[in-house]
């Protein structure tokens, strides 16, 4: 066959029922353990990339935290973008798996990594020729030596989106097949390396934010090539990435995966223009305000990644649970999952609040910053036991089951109303401040909580479709 890009018809077979151990029997307490584990370190891993970036950067200033944290919550906003591609991927290989099609879910596997490929290299390319309008329209007017550090990392970081896009179908793909510790693993390595650079990079040559960009770069290539090489080459396991270099696009495959992932990257991505958004607002307040909102986002993110890992989990396990048509197995899981994500998540929160004080004198910041942060971490500690886990944790398994257009309304609705409208009348109208604006974050996953938990009590997500 020639080398090229040919669009085929999908093979889609239809097989004999399942055997019940396809669906919720599946996922014993040892299997369940062995997903969420590893997710969980992956994920507290992952963070370690931006936190590495932030300590050592305190070295080169406070303006140099600032424009790194600016940049980062731009990154965060398109690399959602792609996660949010990869988990529609992930949502229709799990649900082939579960009813036992592993021919389809290799087909679909490598339509997940075609549209991921194409659309992280567009962005990249739209990002690093338009990033000082990008960064002047978002933040408006900061100081000029914020400015030129968060265009130095701007500039360098946005070669990063395809090795993170491919990297992250990568990981889904093996996720969806119960093998989570190959993630954790190339984490755990990445990790190493990119701290080994930063040291090179910003102590030794003296590079600053350029030198943290740089070894980010460096370690998300490696990443993605390892996974990607690790897939191909993977001929035992039900999912196989071989025959992807003769791209062969089928068109209802890539219509089933985008019909999850683009109402996903669309939710996903206008939140995070919202979150940018009320960074907008906390930079108003000065770099007192940005330096200790940034280091607020980066405690805070250490329970946010692992209840992200339970988020992953859900979409794999409902999603094997519904491919298999096993809908009470779907609620025992479901459960299963929130419970014990609601007790990680309250176990980290008091963590926090017991070290918070030593944990923000590790950090070479004014009191001003210092307030702040500690005024965050108090919000968000107090917020999250109540509300995060049905916030972002339930809604994924309505996700797993196609219900994705009642996720992205509640999402969008509740986001802009309640965060980035209440935000802007907490911080200036009651002048609150920063504390207006987290307490406006908290009163959003309140009340999207209530709204997606009605929605699972209701049981319309029983009768969507994701594979014939």
């Amino acid at each position: 066959m020639k080398e090229g890009i040919h669009v085929a018809a999908p093979t889609v077979t239809s097989p004999p029922r399942p055997p019940a151990a396809l669906g919720a029997a599946r996922w014993t307490n040892k299997e369940l353990k062995r997903l969420l584990v590893p997710l969980v370190i992956e994920q507290l891993l992952t963070i370690a990339i931006g936190v590495v970036d932030t300590v050592m950067v305190t070295s080169v200033g406070e303006s140099a935290v600032s424009g790194v944290s600016l940049v980062d919550s731009i990154n965060l906003l398109l690399i959602t973008l792609l996660t949010a591609l990869a988990n529609g991927g992930v949502v229709v290989v799990s649900q082939y798996l579960g009813r036992g099609d592993n021919e389809n879910a290799s087909t679909a596997a490598r339509q997940l990594v075609y549209i991921v490929t194409m659309v992280s290299v567009t962005i990249m390319i739209l990002m690093f020729f338009l990033r000082m309008q990008i960064l002047r329209l978002i933040f408006g007017h900061i100081a000029p030596d914020v400015m030129a550090n968060a265009e130095t990392y701007f500039r360098i970081s946005s070669f990063c989106y395809p090795f993170v896009a491919l990297y992250n179908a990568g990981a889904a793909i093996f996720r969806s097949m119960g093998n989570s510790r190959i993630g954790m693993y190339i984490t755990l390595a990445i990790n190493i390396i990119h701290l080994i650079g930063n040291f090179v990079l910003i102590y030794g040559l003296q590079w600053g934010v350029a030198g943290a960009a740089v070894s980010t770069l460096t370690s998300r290539a490696i990443a993605a090539v390892t996974i990607l090489v690790l897939l191909y080459r993977n001929t035992t396991s039900p999912v196989s990435l071989r025959g992807l270099l003769r791209v062969r696009l089928v068109p209802a495959m890539l219509w089933r995966i985008l019909r999850i992932g683009l109402p996903n990257g669309l939710e996903n991505s206008l939140f995070q223009v919202g979150k940018l958004m009320v960074a907008r607002i906390i930079s108003s307040f000065g770099t007192a305000a940005i330096a200790g909102n940034a280091i607020g986002n980066m405690v805070v993110n250490v329970p946010n990644m692992a209840g992200n890992a339970f988020a992953l989990g859900m979409l794999i396990v409902a999603g094997h649970c519904m491919g298999a048509g096993d809908i009470e197995g779907t609620r025992r899981m479901v459960k299963k999952v929130d419970r014990i994500a609601l007790v990680v998540l309250t176990a980290m929160s008091v963590v926090i609040l017991l070290i918070m004080q030593p944990l923000l004198g590790a950090f070479d910041l004014s009191d001003g910053a210092s307030q702040v942060a500690r005024e965050i971490l108090l919000i968000y500690c107090i917020g999250t036991p109540l509300f995060w886990v049905p916030a972002f944790v339930l809604p994924c398994a309505l996700r797993a089951a196609g219900d994705v257009r009642y996720n992205m309304v509640t999402s969008l609705g509740s986001m802009w109303l309640f965060r980035v409208g209440g935000a802007y009348l907490a911080a200036y109208t009651l002048g609150l401040g920063v504390v207006g604006v987290w307490v406006a974050v908290v009163a959003d996953w309140a009340v999207r909580s209530l709204l997606y938990w009605l929605r699972w009590r209701s049981g319309r997500w029983e009768t969507k479709k994701v594979i014939e």
